[in-house]
């Protein structure tokens, strides 16, 4: 009989490392769960998300307390995550049982529910590889609040990457195959003139004659991942353009100083407003000097109104925790009035959202909508107008914006509450 033997030493080292894993991984004795706070309280907003998008890939669970201070989150005590709190600078509440059934019981009797987080998403950002990071506010706040997630674009789309992933970010891309509608103003800089090179060789190894063909095969195959389940979260031109795409997919909308031949003659008519997730009855732009892709965007009529950086807000609804955990999950914030912010499409015009689409925040009495939900199928679409929440006008050219600086900020705390949004999958089934 033979007996296997290890030195003590390596023994021992095998036996602390143990210890030391399942002390990590195991709640702290007496102090029962730990709450971090997410009213005025936090000290540091974004990257508290982070920290909770930590727990949920460690597979630990996490408790969002919609409507409690703001959409507090509740969790184990774990010693490790009490570190990471600690070395990013996040504010935490370590409470005892009898805390934590107060809390509960106000939950109970007020407007509030608590939302059980499960597992952290697999998340895509759809973006040009030539883009820099700064260009997207969704990037800007997953690197701050060091948040995982992975980029493609058209090709990785098209030969079906998109089956990897559970939550879904465009930008400022232009699914219409008119590259941000620049032409009037930067066709001549050499960052334009790379960017039409890129598109064009792109669209001809996927197969495709024109940008145009090969951006409304890449709409539906969004379309198509949300339908199968997927999470889409769009802001700035990628809400209006993905939708004109869906719609003029029998239809030339693109003027021939962009893609060599002229828009049909009754495009207009030939849109197919069935097509779309959000908008319904909107005009697209024919004229390539405009910068603008439909009547979708308010831009212009905030330029004649002359509505400037101190009267630029929008208010968020309120809806039922308990009745409505959806929207109420995707509007949580520590003000109900978040500051306005421009972009290539700043808003949308009410009077053209359509009527089965969740409004989540707009500009009483502008006809304005800012932040809306909606489902298809069986997976859901949110689209937040502008380009940066603290950035007013921002411009080509700009320097990056330092999160560091807006640690608080609720134009952004909206769009880490969508990155968040998946881990409930269970309970959005049921809604």
């Amino acid at each position: 009989m033979y007996r296997l033997t290890f030195p003590l030493r390596i023994t021992t080292l095998t036996i602390l490392i143990l210890i030391l894993a399942f002390l990590c991984l195991t709640p702290s004795a007496g102090a029962a769960k730990m709450l971090i706070p997410m009213d005025l309280k936090q000290i540091d907003h974004l990257k508290a998300y982070g920290v909770t998008f930590h727990c949920l890939t460690r597979g630990m669970k996490v408790e969002w307390l919609l409507n409690y201070r703001a959409g507090s989150f509740l969790m184990e005590l774990y010693p490790d995550i009490k570190d990471s709190c600690d070395v990013r600078g996040v504010s935490y509440e370590i409470i005892n049982g009898d805390q934590e059934d107060q809390i509960r019981q106000t939950i109970e009797n007020e407007n509030m529910e608590a939302v059980l987080l499960e597992k952290a998403p697999a998340i895509a950002i759809y973006t040009n590889p030539t883009a820099e990071p700064w260009d997207d506010a969704v990037t800007m706040a997953l690197k701050y609040a060091q948040i995982e997630y992975k980029t493609l674009w058209d090709e990785e789309v098209m030969r079906g990457d998109l089956e990897q992933y559970d939550w879904l970010h465009l930008h400022h891309e232009d699914f219409t195959g008119q590259y941000g509608k620049f032409y009037g103003t930067y066709r001549n800089e050499l960052w334009y003139r790379q960017e039409v090179q890129l598109c064009e060789e792109t669209a001809r190894r996927l197969g495709f004659r024109k940008v145009a063909d090969e951006k409304k095969a890449v709409a539906l195959a969004i379309k198509d991942f949300v339908s199968r389940g997927g999470f889409l979260f769009a802001m700035c031109s990628a809400t209006e353009t993905l939708d004109i795409a869906l719609a003029a997919m029998h239809s030339d909308i693109v003027p021939a100083a962009l893609d060599g031949d002229p828009p049909d003659p009754d495009c207009q008519k030939r849109l197919e407003y069935d097509k779309t997730m959000a908008f319904t009855g909107f005009t697209a732009s024919l004229d390539p000097f405009e910068y603008a892709h439909s009547d979708i965007d308010t831009t212009p009529d905030r330029v004649a109104s002359r509505i400037g950086p101190e009267g630029d807000y929008f208010t968020l609804f309120e809806f039922s925790a308990k009745l409505d955990p959806v929207p109420t999950m995707l509007v949580q914030d520590h003000v109900n009035v978040v500051d306005g912010f421009m972009g290539q499409t700043t808003a949308f015009h009410k009077s053209l959202v359509k009527k089965y689409v969740t409004i989540l925040g707009e500009a009483e009495g502008q006809n304005e909508v800012r932040y809306l939900h909606g489902n298809l199928d069986k997976g859901t679409f949110t689209f937040y107008g502008g380009h940066d929440p603290e950035d007013y006008q921002h411009l080509i050219y700009d320097p990056p914006t330092d999160l560091g600086l807006h640690k608080n900020s609720p134009g952004y705390r909206l769009i880490l509450n969508n990155i968040l949004f998946p881990a409930a999958r269970k309970l959005e089934r049921k809604t």
